[in-house]
């Protein structure tokens, strides 16, 4: 948008975002992205306007491991690689790149992971240092994705994750070491396994694991911790079993899901089995948010089983403040979300309507490793997460809970997401992906009990894909579909060409969406395009990057200019006039 025909609109708009960031109790100097979710809440807002999606502004391959991480030996064909978003400073662009070498989906700590300072000199970004972390990501088990690398920039430094659970605080000019941060004694066992998250006044959180490396999943975890660093450079680490409050212990039962073969419930009396719960322990991947009062939201989980969840809000010292469970909170199950008991798709005859088909008990908001969601903390001080699901199409589920722990409600999308905020009018909107997905059965994985074609077994409720503005209640107020049909792909001469073979559309493939200060949504999906939506739910712009490719989900970012950056196929695109 040009000052030169819009001054007073873009001036008046400017202070409303700025009167906005005070009652989010947010930093004003914007003119940047330093971390996940853009601020220390995960707001994915920022007072700027988005430039025009006209042209790819720069190309830069960040990930030259993409068609390894491809073959069909490492999988399905799709890239499941998690990867940072892309921090905006002015100027400057600072960007996960990897290097090494790339043997398997199962040995992914083969790779190198470096943080790389990118500068704009004559419309180009340039390399202006690499910095070589030794960083690794917990082992191939629990997660099936390649875990998230992620730096953050605070308090004038860009602090990077190390290995054994340490941090590297790198001047942001030149890339030199300023400190190592060891507050857990750096074994190869212990691992940062989250993004790095910074508060207002340059304090950093992250969350660490320790695990027992002859069988990290199958064993249980050894330790876990909250990690701060603060800005006058003193550590201070809480364990999880500590700041998890009055939750399941090792030893405990927990439910699974039943062995025999589906419809589920085997019984409309059924208890499902139960094993250790193991050790409470932060899951993979998780930012921590930080709250206008400095409260520190983050999710939790026991070792062995995913339907045992936990948001953990902590007090800045590190003492517990509250825990929130993530378990049988919801009652959507069997003939609701899902077609009738004893029709296709639906749960066996009798079961109890409402309950998980899965262990015959209200379902759980689940913990899985591969999700990236983190905490989002929403203006009124209620907390968002997006928890998995299976027995809604696998669609999960948005959970929302106040700032003292209540649940409040949910929303039948939430599978790795982290929702961004669109503040306006003394309200604010949540914005989120909102995928219904195909070719996954309702609730299970036999084609004869829960047939793959979700348009024929549930024509009111098909597959198709979605950004999604809900209220803060979580009622729907507009969805933009993406009805895009067409695999399109980048031949190296520039031209583009494309197969219709998607009838349904195409998921969208953001994490973590981004809103300029006009309130539009800017979200990556997997056809390849990039999108702008504007703040009414209408196509605003798209453009085509590389590939429509099935990928594990990324984050969008947007500079203090206003260029957009999004990926795809392991290319860091720019975009904007």
């Amino acid at each position: 948008m040009r000052l030169t025909s819009t001054f007073r609109r873009l001036l008046a708009s400017t202070l409303l975002a700025a009167a906005c960031a005070l009652t989010l109790g947010l930093t004003l100097a914007f003119a940047q992205w330093p971390q996940w979710g853009h601020d220390q809440q995960h707001t994915g807002a920022i007072n700027v306007a988005g430039q025009n999606l006209n042209r790819v502004l720069a190309d830069i391959v960040y990930d030259p491991f993409v068609d390894q991480e491809k073959a069909p030996e490492n999988g399905d064909g799709d890239l499941l690689v998690h990867y940072q978003t892309p921090l905006v400073d002015g100027n400057d662009v600072y960007m996960e790149f990897k290097s090494g070498t790339y043997t398997s989906i199962t040995t992914w700590e083969s790779q190198t992971w470096n943080e790389k300072r990118l500068s704009w000199v004559n419309n180009q970004l340039v390399v202006q240092w690499s910095f070589q972390s030794d960083w690794k990501p917990v082992p191939f088990g629990s997660p099936s994705w390649e875990p998230v690398f992620h730096a953050v920039l605070a308090g004038g430094a860009v602090y990077v994750p190390g290995g054994g659970g340490t941090v590297y605080k790198l001047d942001k000019a030149t890339g030199a070491v300023l400190a190592h941060f060891n507050p857990l004694g750096g074994d190869t066992s212990i691992f940062a396994c989250g993004p790095l998250s910074a508060d207002a006044a340059g304090n950093v959180y992250y969350n660490a694991i320790k695990l027992n490396m002859s069988n990290a999943w199958g064993k249980d975890a050894v330790n876990s911790w909250l990690v701060k660093i603060g800005a006058g450079g003193t550590t201070s680490v809480a364990q999880f079993k500590d700041i998890a409050t009055g939750e399941l212990g090792p030893n405990d039962p927990c439910e699974v899901g039943f062995s025999e073969p589906p419809p589920w419930p085997p019984s409309p009396t059924a208890v499902a089995p139960a094993i250790k719960c193991g050790t409470i322990r932060p899951g993979i991947n998780v930012a921590p948010a930080i709250a206008p009062d400095g409260t520190i939201y983050t999710v939790a989980r026991n070792h062995f089983v995913t339907r045992y969840g936990y948001l953990v809000a902590v007090n800045p010292d590190l003492t517990p403040k509250w825990t929130a469970t993530m378990h049988a909170v919801l009652n959507d199950g069997c003939n609701v979300q899902i077609p009738p008991n004893g029709t296709p798709g639906g749960c066996s005859v009798g079961a109890t309507t409402g309950v998980a088909p899965d262990t015959n008990s209200l379902p759980s908001g689940r913990i899985l490793d591969d999700s990236t969601s983190s905490p989002v903390v929403a203006p009124d001080g209620s907390v968002l997460y997006g928890s998995y699901t299976r027995y809604n199409y696998a669609q999960g589920h948005l959970l929302r809970y106040s700032s003292t722990g209540q649940f409040l409600g949910s929303y039948i999308f939430g599978w790795d997401d982290t929702p961004a905020i669109r503040s306006h009018g003394g309200t604010y909107s949540i914005v989120t992906k909102d995928n219904h997905y195909g070719d996954v059965g309702s609730y299970c994985n036999d084609d004869a009990v829960c047939p793959p074609d979700r348009n024929a077994t549930n024509p009111s409720y098909p597959e198709q894909y979605f950004v999604t503005s809900l209220s803060p209640g979580l009622g729907v107020e507009w969805q933009y579909q993406n009805t895009n049909t067409l695999s399109c792909t980048r031949q190296p001469n520039g031209t583009v060409t494309c197969v219709s073979d998607h009838p349904s559309g195409f998921e969208w493939c953001v994490n973590a969406p981004a809103v300029d200060s006009a309130g539009v949504t800017y979200a990556n999906s997997e056809d390849g395009n990039l999108f702008a939506v504007n703040p009414n739910g209408t196509l605003k712009q798209k453009i085509f990057q590389q590939l429509a490719i099935g990928a594990a989900y990324t984050p969008a970012s947007i500079g203090g200019d206003g260029k957009l950056y999004s990926q795809n196929d392991g290319h860091l695109y720019v975009v904007g006039n």
